[in-house]
């Protein structure tokens, strides 16, 4: 192993610059020849490969984002886009690849270790949503900001004694809506992992009316419905001023808090260590506060869980 490369793939999320800031220092501090490559798997396909020391990654840190950029590419899904990608990979001595994204990434990635290639896979999404992990960088940093927005927006409510929907994102995974809401005190959470009765919101609502409260907070993952059709049957149901507020990709910016720096730099060195052992086809990832590497097709397989103790922790708070 002498020359290694690392892109970020799929959406954004804040700590990738911390991950590529390892993945480059860690690579360095080893003897490697260490490549960026932009605009993700497009990139790699037509060799837009630059050589990166100490200085490239300096300063870094804290931004959010990736330097690298990010794309998603349907060209490379082929069998075509996969051999005009390995080939350039060869044509610039590579000899082995550091992928720093969701799901959709990993399956790139695992599709180059299928054809000899040397791939290690650190989880870069906010949605927390990748089996085999506990983690995923950019998650906490994200809730932070979710919450911060929501903390905000009920001062607001209760100036003016409204009831505020607030839609997160997360398609398929309702982690950033349940960690939020949880943390900003919303009167009900809805998520994709669990069954929501529109009378019970209403009923929850209307008790809290009933004994004084000046506002409600309704926290949805945009995975279950749009926040101004829950708005719409609040409104319509009880009479209340419902307003209607979409995150959206507010929360995938910002700079990294201190956890998602922390995790990402294990990671990120851990990815160029795996490499340095021989390990090929795995994702770096953390289980019970421990590093641990899993087989991409082992991680595929499985589906990410969620907390539900914590759903139900945050229904008999919110009473």
């Amino acid at each position: 192993m002498n020359k290694i490369a690392v892109l970020t793939s799929g959406g954004d999320a804040p700590g990738m610059n911390a991950a590529i800031r390892a993945v480059v220092r860690r690579g360095i501090f080893k003897g490697l020849d260490v490549y960026g490559v932009k605009n993700g798997y497009d990139g790699l396909m037509t060799g837009n490969f630059i050589p990166m020391d100490l200085g490239s990654v300096g300063d870094i840190l804290h931004r959010g984002g990736t330097i690298l950029y990010s794309a998603r590419s349907e060209r490379f899904k082929t069998a075509d886009g996969q051999q005009q990608a390995l080939a350039q990979l060869m044509e610039v001595g590579i000899d082995g690849l550091v992928v720093i994204g969701g799901d959709g990434s990993f399956k790139g990635a695992g599709k180059l270790t299928a054809q000899g290639f040397p791939t290690i896979g650190i989880p870069g999404t906010i949605d927390n949503d990748i089996a085999g992990t506990d983690y995923t960088i950019g998650f906490d940093t994200a809730v932070n900001t979710a919450v911060e927005a929501i903390d905000k927006i009920r001062d607001t409510a209760s100036s003016h004694e409204r009831t505020y929907v607030i839609e997160v994102m997360g398609r398929d995974a309702g982690d950033i809506a349940l960690w939020a809401g949880m943390c900003a005190g919303a009167e009900s959470i809805i998520i994709p992992e669990a069954n929501y009765e529109i009378n019970d919101m209403i009923d929850r609502i209307k008790q809290g009316h009933e004994r004084g409260k000046l506002h409600s907070i309704i926290v949805v993952a945009e995975g279950v419905c749009k926040g101004t059709d829950i708005g719409n049957m609040i409104e319509e149901k009880t009479g209340f001023d419902t307003r209607v507020a979409v995150l959206g990709h507010f929360q995938r910016g910002g700079s990294p808090t201190a956890y998602d720096r922390m995790m990402s730099s294990q990671m990120g060195a851990k990815a160029v260590d795996l490499l340095v052992e021989g390990k090929k086809g795995v994702m770096v990832g953390v289980k019970n506060g421990q590093l641990i590497y899993t087989p991409f097709e082992e991680a595929a397989k499985d589906r990410h869980t969620i907390d539900m103790s914590i759903y139900h922790l945050a229904r008999s708070l919110s009473i």
